[in-house]
């Protein structure tokens, strides 16, 4: 089956928003990643982003209409401080705490899932707004777990690759600082 230009339009579409939506996985994993983690670890927490980018747009979906305005601010508000308390509270320990205590996030279990939760929030709003529009709901929801998975992957090896050549002190204070700007920005 050959695709026409609106369907070759709609993808185009489609892949972009991914790919801004992929943004905040990449730049949440480029500050993860500066602590040094596993390449096993960075598979598994791509994974889960990826699937947390399938189901938080079909959440939105199934929300409907009259949810999107309501849960999108909260959500983006919630995301928000939750970032600026992870992003300061890495800062703060980068320098007061003792070296096996100082980092924050976990790679594993309830801080995992919290963190693909955070970085697949904005994807929630626009599973809102996609059931507006007559979109191909199969074709974005994939897409969009594609891009998140390759985003974070992207950016959890490149801070692994830079987490390498910085000292860990300055590797958590430099990703508490990008997770605490991130929340910064959802608030503002």
């Amino acid at each position: 089956m050959e695709w026409d230009i609106v369907q070759w339009g709609q993808f185009y579409t489609v892949l972009m928003i991914g790919l801004a939506l992929g943004m905040d996985a990449f730049s949440m994993g480029l500050g993860m990643g500066i602590m040094g983690i596993r390449l096993k670890t960075i598979a598994k927490i791509s994974l889960i982003i990826g699937f947390f980018h399938i189901l938080m747009p079909l959440l939105g979906i199934a929300g409907g209409i009259f949810l999107s305005t309501f849960i999108g601010d909260i959500a983006t508000l919630i995301g928000g401080v939750f970032l600026c308390f992870l992003g300061a509270n890495m800062l703060w320990g980068s320098f007061f705490r003792a070296e096996q205590e100082s980092q924050i996030f976990q790679t594993g279990g309830f801080g995992l899932i919290i963190f693909a939760l955070i970085v697949s929030l904005d994807a929630l709003s626009v599973g809102f707004s996609f059931g507006l529009f007559d979109v191909d709901m199969t074709l974005a929801v994939l897409v969009f777990g594609a891009m998140g998975m390759i985003m974070a992957a992207a950016g959890l090896l490149l801070g692994k690759k830079l987490g390498d050549r910085i000292s860990s002190h300055y590797g958590e204070a430099m990703g508490g600082a990008i997770l605490l700007a991130f929340g910064l920005k959802f608030l503002l």
